[in-house]
């Protein structure tokens, strides 16, 4: 059990594992859904190259977009790259690198999609099952053209009465099947070679440049991860004032109209604004800074600054370089500033 504790735990923690594990879901979610796919080719001349073709590649198009969807990098990337310089310059070299990231996670689902299909043949006999060469087949010899353009377009249908028990579609269809895995373990062997030499050759040239964008990529996540955290437990301190603060004018209210109030054992009466507990979020310091930001019009300034003015990766700056200051748990305001 506490095997599966660690393991969710670093999960939790680290949003490269997330992305992996989203990628293997995608993955043997693919495997799944065309072990269960049921392959019906037309056997038309006009439209076995159609669906052949849309059935090879439309389904992988279709998981690439999910899997852009499902990577929560990808949003962070356009952010970045869209984002006003403000106090914070931009690196282009970042935003490679996540593009790279992002496309490489997106185009597993395809690749396993494609890679299947071909090993498989279907869709090749289908799509490219008109387009075969007769003279390559002597069992076409004795055929006028427009019987042979009819019967290779019935080939992938091996229980169809024209080419049914015929040596003949069993022989185009071998062929078209055999190029067709040809062409799968080509694809194959040459993804594995190029993650071969990239995994090697890798070390053998500076990782300086490499190490740089791959922690300021994963800054950017965590970071704005943690400002929207940081939101929420704002948002809740604040509505939780509000609501108090409610109570406490409506208290005030039912005296200034005299009405009268129940009291149970007599006791005193309640203070005017009580304020929530200091516990909520493990800190003193960072729920100050958080109750610094006490009105809507300050909210809203305090989200405008964020956008339009990152602070600068410099904790030395002074607070008014910053405008808003940032720590490891929470977002904080200095007290220096209007917001």
């Amino acid at each position: 059990m506490d095997k599966f504790r660690l393991l969710f735990q670093h999960f939790q923690s680290s949003s490269e594992s997330v992305m992996n594990g989203i990628c293997l879901l995608l993955a043997a979610v693919t495997i799944k859904l065309y072990s269960s796919f049921d392959f019906n080719c037309p056997c038309l001349a006009r439209y076995n190259a159609l669906y052949g073709l849309g059935l090879l590649l439309t389904p992988p198009l279709a998981l690439f977009l999910c899997g852009l969807l499902a990577n929560r990098q990808s949003v962070v990337m356009v952010e970045e790259w869209r984002r006003p310089i403000g106090h914070r310059r931009k690196d282009p070299g970042i935003i490679r690198y996540m593009c790279s990231s992002v496309l490489q996670r997106a185009l597993a689902a395809p690749l396993v999609w494609i890679l299947l299909a071909l090993l498989d043949g279907k869709c090749f006999v289908c799509a490219f099952s008109s387009s075969v060469d007769p003279e390559k087949f002597l069992d076409f010899a004795n055929m006028t053209p427009s019987q042979v353009q009819l019967f290779l377009a019935k080939v992938p249908c091996k229980e169809d009465e024209l080419v049914r028990d015929s040596p003949a579609r069993k022989a185009v269809s071998r062929y078209l099947r055999c190029l067709s895995q040809a062409i799968g373990w080509s694809i194959t062997l040459l993804l594995i070679i190029l993650a071969f030499l990239a995994r090697c050759l890798r070390p053998c040239f500076d990782q300086t440049v490499f190490l740089q964008r791959r922690y300021w990529s994963n800054y950017v996540d965590l970071e704005q991860k943690l400002f929207d955290e940081t939101c929420c437990e704002h948002a809740r301190d604040f509505a939780h004032r509000c609501v108090l603060h409610f109570f406490a004018s409506m208290q005030s209210e039912m005296r200034a109209r005299g009405l009268r109030q129940d009291r149970v054992g007599g006791g005193a009466e309640p203070p005017g604004l009580p304020e929530p507990p200091e516990g909520m979020d493990g800190g003193g310091s960072g729920k100050a800074h958080l109750r610094a930001v006490s009105s809507q019009e300050q909210v809203d300034h305090l989200l405008s600054s964020w956008y339009s003015s990152k602070p600068p990766l410099d904790l030395a700056a002074s607070p008014r370089v910053w405008g808003l200051g940032l720590s490891h748990r929470a977002l904080t305001v200095s007290p220096h500033t209007d917001v």
